[in-house]
């Protein structure tokens, strides 16, 4: 559901499962963000359940936050969310120290792409969840898988959500990546992707 609101108004989702089930979190509704609609979220969330558990999230497209929260909500180990939107971000680092999660989620204001290697110098960034979940009608999945596989940033056998315009025509996997769920609701297409390697 896209956003026409000015920046001033407010945004709200729900945590849907987990330690802080029923949560509602109120964000800046910016032009174009939509979060992840509330069936989306429970289909992805059981699908994403037997890996969830202590699992290194990348939100790259963070908005509002409503899958990386998820997740920390239902046992992810740590989130790191890349948002450009400078509201969002300040709301985003809010949230975080709201649930008392700093010591689990990073949170960078940066436009896609980005230099891995200025943003993650003290360690070297890997992680087994990714969330894409970019603007619709921007061509930017392609692009995003792409860089994940350049930058080296997914471990062996890793999970990456993609959430995209129902219309979405088919995109060229990276080597090793396969398709294992794929569905549309309304005028979202969202599928599950797993690494091979």
């Amino acid at each position: 559901m896209k956003s026409s609101k000015l920046s001033h108004d407010k945004g709200q989702v729900r945590i849907i499962g987990g330690q802080w089930r029923g949560r509602k979190l109120n964000f800046p509704a910016m032009p174009g963000l939509r979060p992840t609609p509330n069936r989306i979220r429970e289909t992805l969330f059981n699908w994403l359940d037997p890996i969830l558990l202590n699992a290194i999230c990348l939100d790259l497209f963070a908005g509002s936050g409503a899958l990386g929260f998820e997740a920390l909500s239902r046992g992810a180990k740590s989130v790191t969310f890349i948002e450009q939107s400078l509201p969002l971000v300040q709301y985003l680092k809010e949230q975080i120290k709201k649930l008392s999660v700093k010591d689990k989620a990073q949170v960078y204001p940066l436009s896609f792409p980005f230099d891995t290697l200025r943003l993650f110098q003290k360690h070297d960034p890997v992680f087994n969840v990714v969330f894409l979940d970019p603007p619709f009608h921007k061509n930017l999945i392609q692009s995003s898988c792409d860089w994940l596989v350049k930058k080296n940033l997914l471990f062996p056998k890793s999970t990456i959500y993609i959430e995209v315009e129902s219309s979405f025509e088919k995109f060229s996997l990276p080597e090793n990546w396969e398709i294992s769920r794929c569905k549309i609701a309304g005028q979202v297409k969202y599928l599950l992707i797993k690494t091979s390697t």
